[in-house]
């Protein structure tokens, strides 16, 4: 098992995605080219670029966009790369569409601005600002001053500021203020987390205050204030800031101390959430009556695309309330309600929203309590509602055999699916059986099964084995944490080697139990059925799909 997980750590850190081929990048100006002399909803308002303006635009976007992801990179030399990926398709995405809304040159609607020029030595201009890096620091204000001296550069490009990871005390709040108030016009996203660690309230509140003040009227899209101990107080002391802004579209309050006062103050500091996409809380005491306050921001969030709430201490009507909220979010993509208290009342009453989610790919109810009946609830409305489901976490829901049927039948019409959680449930060798009957046909994008800690013996462990045997690109199958046998195991791995793909994909299985519980009397049944009387059991599987209806 060492040699396994040692496999799978070097072939973790050895996938690089950053810097992209010269090839990657000239295939990017490529197809921004396109983009930008297309006809499109832009052209017609503000004209239409001619192929050379919009390949010299697309070169130049790709210069800003790739500088400051290969900035970005630079400060975590040891990820894969996949966050400078992101951001260099962000970035390029950003720049492209104020291209497209400034229109071709000399036009009379010209409006937006401009792509930011290369300097004259040729390296382009910087639009992210950010001192996130290293060790957490404290900033007095002759730190400050020569720490913010780049944003206070006459005629600097940045549109981007990240604090976090540095702890700003009032002095150097003091510092920032002017300089903030400079840019104004031009930032439109900042990152605020983390960035009063260990100050004394007092302090605190006035550094939040000033920052508020002094970022209050910028036309932010984006706005990051977890990790600070904000409660109520803190949330007010950002008022003028929230007060502002009326485009946002990233908001993201996590592990801020969000309590029911908080949440309220939120909801009533916030002029508008119509362009909202993005809503995290995160680790938070809202309870219910604040999930009350906060499903009146996603009722009005028509456009939301992302919505967690996890770690919220949120009860039976606090998830009601949010979820029937969440039935006026038709463009959900990703939504994630874990580690709250819901219980099967409000699992019913999400099941109506998920329903109207057709574009929903991932979807993580873990540790719910939604039992069976609120699983199976959630799993009928899946199967209806969407065919784009990539990700499924039921982990932790005191889910038995009872929901297997509904649950295979939701796997069945969803064959888009990549990872499928149900672990720490009581599913056991037969729903175990349904369930990955069900994953056997298709499937093809699977990577992860997690069956683990669900009382499952030999049987159960050999036919998760042969439902992910020869799925392509398969990468983790967990069955840790049940009660396998020590042939049982050795049967798993002959059904892994035998299949196409190796034993590499099993993963550890420290937990497991081969002697626990009734192990003796009950192994010997499973394997009797399993072995000697395939065929009764064949037929009593038959028996229970026939009663799935399952559309594929």
């Amino acid at each position: 098992m060492d040699k396994v997980a040692d496999a799978l750590s070097t072939r973790s850190f050895t996938i690089k995605l950053w810097p992209p081929s010269q090839k990657t990048r000239l295939m990017l100006v490529e197809r921004m080219t396109k983009n930008l002399s297309s006809v499109s909803i832009f052209s017609k308002k503000y004209g239409l670029l001619t192929p050379e303006e919009a390949e010299e635009n697309a070169k130049q976007i790709e210069d800003v966009a790739f500088a400051a992801a290969n900035e970005h990179h630079e400060k975590e030399p040891d990820g894969d790369g996949s966050s400078a990926v992101q951001l260099y398709a962000k970035e390029s995405s950003k720049l492209m569409l104020e291209v497209l809304k400034r229109g071709p040159k000399g036009s009379k609607d010209t409006q937006g601005p401009e792509v930011p020029r290369s300097i004259d030595n040729g390296v382009p201009r910087k639009t992210v600002f950010d001192i996130s890096g290293g060790s957490r620091a404290f900033i007095d204000g002759s730190e400050a001053q020569e720490l913010l001296s780049p944003l206070a550069e006459t005629g600097n490009s940045y549109t981007k500021i990240c604090f976090s990871n540095r702890s700003f005390g009032v002095d150097a709040a003091r510092v920032a203020e002017p300089i903030l108030r400079s840019l104004r016009g031009q930032l439109t996203e900042v990152d605020l987390s983390d960035f009063i660690a260990g100050r004394p309230e007092t302090d605190a509140l006035e550094v939040m205050s000033i920052f508020s003040s002094s970022l209050e009227g910028c036309l932010l899209r984006y706005l990051d204030l977890s990790n600070n101990a904000l409660g109520e107080k803190g949330v007010r002391a950002f008022g003028a800031l929230l007060q502002s802004q009326r485009d946002l579209e990233e908001l993201y309050f996590m592990n801020n101390g969000i309590s029911e006062e908080a949440a309220q103050a939120i909801r009533e500091l916030l002029p508008s959430t119509d362009k909202l996409k993005v809503l995290h809380f995160h680790n938070n005491m809202t309870g219910d009556d604040g999930a009350v306050s906060l499903s009146e921001i996603v009722q009005s969030s028509a456009a939301l695309e992302d919505f967690r709430c996890s770690s919220t201490r949120v009860g039976s009507d606090g998830g009601i309330a949010l979820a029937n909220a969440l039935s006026a979010c038709k463009n959900i993509k990703k939504l994630d309600l874990r580690d709250n208290m819901f219980g099967v009342e409000a699992g019913v009453a999400l099941s109506k929203s998920v329903s109207v989610h057709a574009n929903l790919a991932e979807l993580y109810l873990s540790y719910l309590n939604l039992e069976d009946e609120g699983t199976i609830a959630i799993s009928n409305a899946l199967k209806g509602s969407t065919s784009t489901l990539r990700v499924l976490e039921l982990a932790g829901n005191e889910i038995t055999v009872k929901s297997a049927g509904s649950l295979a039948a939701c796997v069945a019409t969803n064959q888009s699916l990549e990872k499928l959680n149900l672990s720490e449930n009581e599913l056991k060798d037969e729903g175990c059986l349904v369930l990955c009957k069900a994953l056997e046909g298709g499937h093809d994008n699977l990577k992860e099964l997690d069956l683990s800690s669900n009382s499952i013996r030999r049987v159960g462990a050999k036919v998760s084995a042969q439902a992910v045997a020869n799925k392509p690109g398969f990468a983790l199958l967990n069955i840790d944490g049940n009660f396998i046998s020590e042939e049982g195991i050795d049967e798993v791995k002959d059904i892994l080697k035998a299949g196409s793909n190796s034993i590499s994909v099993l993963g550890p299985l420290d937990e497991n139990d081969p002697e626990g519980g009734d192990e003796d009397e009950e192994e010997e049944e499973s394997s009797k059925a399993a072995e000697d009387g395939e065929a009764e059991a064949g037929e009593e599987l038959e028996s229970k799909l026939q009663d799935l209806k399952v559309e594929q």
